[in-house]
């Protein structure tokens, strides 16, 4: 989005009140401006698919309208009907009230540009993951996308990275796995939303257990990785996010221990697999100092997903 520059010098609107706001603002602009302001004067918190006020206000407008998320300066001057406004007030009133992400009061978020369904169910999906797989030229650690036969999405949530792999990876069937039946079933929503049901299969169980004797080419993985320094600081937006996506022991390593215990045995020969870790990477090395990781790094992160061949992995 960063439309940060269109709203550097506005006047603040400061309408607290819902059918104030209703009643006194007129123009897409006028709710970007008032969100805005609202957002920056409540002190929120970010990180659920934006990092900043405007982008996130932008993002609650221009869903909340139903217009494409990415076109924000052909609309700003559009009078907005009654219903509308009241809607976009209610909606900005209750990020500030409430805390809730914006992905949560809008059931919507997206990665890469491709939409998913989003409830407390699951994490709200914003994995680097995504962005590593969907750059122009292609992941360097996997030379032919169309020979790529199998995957493996493993603690999948909302079902994001299976989908996009998918998508991504035309020839491949899709494994999605979850201990938790609530997030699979959002995850199942949108399967059927993206009309995937014939190439990506569902799930349920801890882990691989529920993947007996299956490999793959590739698996995806961001499990829960905050440790409890980090569960102990969490802002209040996310502690909506479900714990058990989440927490993962004093390093954040737990869940992160099991996968490297059994991922070899679940990779095809000249496999690999990709996982987000958050800021665990040190505390991995440290316990794996024989092991040979390679360190991914995206625009928005640094070192966070590692990614290891079959014949690499202990």
């Amino acid at each position: 989005m960063n439309e940060t520059n269109i709203f550097s010098f506005a006047r603040p609107l400061k309408l607290e009140n819902i059918a104030s706001a209703a009643s006194s603002l007129s123009t897409v602009e006028d709710f970007v401006r008032y969100g805005v302001t609202r957002f920056t004067d409540s002190q929120l918190s970010f990180g659920h698919g934006t990092d900043n006020a405007v982008d996130e206000t932008i993002f609650m407008v221009l869903e909340g309208l139903g217009l494409p998320i990415d076109a924000l300066e052909p609309h700003l001057q559009r009078v907005l009907s009654l219903p509308e406004k009241q809607r976009l007030a209610a909606l900005i009133d209750a990020r500030v009230t409430t805390k809730k992400p914006a992905s949560y009061l809008l059931n919507k978020a997206y990665i890469q540009g491709v939409p998913f369904y989003v409830d407390e169910r699951v994490i709200v999906p914003r994995s680097f993951i995504a962005e590593i797989l969907c750059q122009e030229d292609g992941f360097s650690g996997i030379a032919d996308y169309d020979a790529v036969g199998s995957v493996l999405d493993l603690c999948t949530g909302s079902g994001c990275l299976g989908i996009l792999a998918a998508m991504l990876f035309p020839n491949a069937q899709v494994d999605i796995a979850d201990l938790s039946q609530d997030a699979l079933e959002v995850a199942k929503r949108n399967v059927q939303d993206h009309k995937m049901q014939d190439r990506v299969h569902i799930h349920q169980g801890d882990l691989f257990a529920p993947l007996a004797g299956k490999s793959y080419d590739l698996i995806l993985t961001n499990p829960p990785y905050v440790d409890k320094e980090g569960m102990d600081d969490l802002p209040e937006e996310f502690r909506f996010e479900p714990v058990m996506a989440l927490a993962a022991g004093d390093d954040g390593l737990d869940i992160v221990h099991s996968i490297m215990a059994e991922a070899k045995s679940h990779l095809n020969d000249g496999g690999g697999m990709m996982c987000e870790l958050g800021r665990c990477g040190p505390a991995l090395e440290a316990a794996y100092p024989r092991t040979m990781f390679t360190w991914l790094s995206t625009e928005n992160s640094d070192g966070e997903v590692f990614w290891i061949k079959k014949k690499n992995l202990p």
